[in-house]
């Protein structure tokens, strides 16, 4: 998918005005939370480092949704190849859980050796810490996950 950079910032009287945050941005902010607050509650290293993971994706789709405009093309491209692109930013963030993507595979696919505990507690401390930096570029408020809103294993 091709993208088109959407309406950039401007500046009026020494304020910045961004791009409004459209439905679909708030829908995967919400979808970060969600992942985040699985990973706090989950114990198994590979769950909590593919729900990070997933976490970060949601974040980055957030920001894709504000700062782009959809143009057809027929080459799929990865979240993390078009972050740079729209939110320059946010390069070494791209860079940084576009290396993770295998690791997080390996986990969702059961292998428990991929994922150390330590690996999957700074990952989700590294999404977190990406979730409130996303909010704050977007112009939001940051709203931490709470663990007790994830849903809980039946």
């Amino acid at each position: 998918m091709a993208i088109r950079p959407a309406a950039r910032p401007t500046v009026q009287r020494n304020r910045v005005l961004r791009p409004p945050v459209v439905a679909a941005a708030h829908e995967q902010l919400e979808s970060a939370r969600h992942d985040l607050a699985e990973a706090m509650i989950t114990t198994v290293p590979g769950e909590r480092y593919a729900a990070a993971h997933r976490s970060a994706l949601h974040t980055t789709a957030a920001v894709l949704a504000v700062r782009t405009r959809p143009v057809s093309t027929k080459r799929p491209r990865s979240a993390w190849a078009l972050l740079p692109q729209v939110a320059p930013e946010l390069t070494e963030w791209a860079a940084f859980f576009a290396a993770g993507a295998g690791k997080r595979a390996a986990a969702e696919a059961g292998i428990t050796r991929a994922v150390s505990p330590r690996e999957a507690d700074d990952l989700l401390r590294d999404a977190q810490i990406f979730l409130a930096l996303v909010e704050t570029t977007l112009g939001l408020a940051h709203q931490p996950a709470l663990p007790h809103l994830a849903p809980q294993a039946s």
